[in-house]
């Protein structure tokens, strides 16, 4: 450890590329925590937050204002369920002798990237095997849409959707956050992707609360959603990749999504999009990419563009440090 404290003192742009490496090699090694993962207590407290302040009290539901109160509201309890951590965090790693393990601490709380894999693969097995019952139930931990009826192509076809757009949320949006404000940033960006996942839903009981929610998530996640459509651009069919993402992307209804979704499945060469069951509906989604209708190999393919991705992210985090050593 002297011979690290040596290292980061002499040459501190090392600083963050060596925890953002620690982080993923034991995410790698780890995996995600089974027990006492600390984004479980934070779920249980957002929920207590939102039952107990979801609506506002005393306020008129007739009113004309009622929405943008409830918005801003909304906002503020999201401020209350991310911010006193995100404060703890800077001033932990604010403490002397500590900022280094701090940072690959919540980087690899943050990260979920082993998790992702993981999950892909234990749908690419049973598919592969045919065993569409299993697939079913395995995918079904991925996304939130009804997978009950979903055929072998339906099954995969979620998956991949999953395994690239979760590449971003997962992996690149942390690695990009964490750039920015080392361990505490990929705290933040985790925090508020899971309170979009929590409050970001279009029902009677989230459409104005998690109004902002949603918002946040979005903006935060706004530019490294495009550093993921060029990284999939890059690492798989460049120029099918970029046309679908400026044909595509548009046409979804998330403007990261669709980004990410788009370029993936161009730089796959396969087809995904279309619609899908939410809560009993059927809800209309354009198509995306352009190819083959996926299968187990796509989803396989999909799982190696994302891991590809990360190496290539910790490979020039760590060759800019470098350079900023010798500039």
């Amino acid at each position: 450890m002297d011979f690290l404290t040596d290292l980061l003192t002499r040459h501190p742009a090392l600083h963050l590329p060596l925890a953002a490496w620690a982080a993923v090699a034991v995410d790698r090694l780890l995996g995600e925590a089974r027990r006492f993962h600390p984004l479980v207590g934070f779920g249980r407290l957002a929920n207590g937050i939102e039952a107990a302040l979801n609506p506002p009290p005393k306020y008129d539901e007739t009113s004309v204002f009622y929405p943008r109160t409830v918005c801003v509201y909304g906002g503020l309890c999201w401020g209350l369920a991310v911010l006193p951590w995100v404060a703890l965090a800077f001033w932990w790693r604010a403490q002397p002798g500590w900022a280094w393990y701090v940072d690959v601490i919540l980087c690899y709380f943050s990260l979920g990237a082993h998790s992702l894999f993981q999950h892909g693969e234990a749908v690419r097995r049973p598919l592969a095997a045919n065993n569409l019952p299993e697939a079913r139930r395995r995918v079904g931990h991925l996304v939130s849409r009804d997978v009950s009826r979903l055929c072998a192509t339906g099954v995969a076809r979620a998956g991949v959707e999953s395994v690239l757009e979760n590449g971003n949320d997962a992996i690149f949006a942390t690695l990009f956050w964490f750039a920015l404000l080392g361990g505490p940033g990929a705290l933040l960006l985790r925090l508020a992707n899971t309170l979009d996942a929590m409050w970001g839903y279009r029902n009677d009981r989230f459409l104005y609360f998690g109004r902002m929610a949603a918002r946040l998530d979005d903006a935060m996640n706004w530019i490294p959603a495009r550093l993921t459509a060029l990284t999939y651009a890059l690492l798989g069919n460049p120029a099918r990749a970029i046309d679908c993402w400026k044909r595509q992307s548009s046409a979804w209804e998330s403007p990261n999504a669709g980004t990410v979704m788009a370029a993936g499945a161009g730089s796959l060469g396969v087809l995904l999009g279309g619609n899908a069951i939410y809560e009993d509906k059927e809800e209309p989604r354009p198509r995306l990419g352009h190819g083959a209708d996926p299968d187990h190999r796509h989803l396989r393919a999909a799982i190696c563009l994302v891991r590809r991705g990360l190496w290539l992210w910790v490979c020039l985090f760590l060759i800019a440090g470098v350079g900023f050593c010798h500039a």
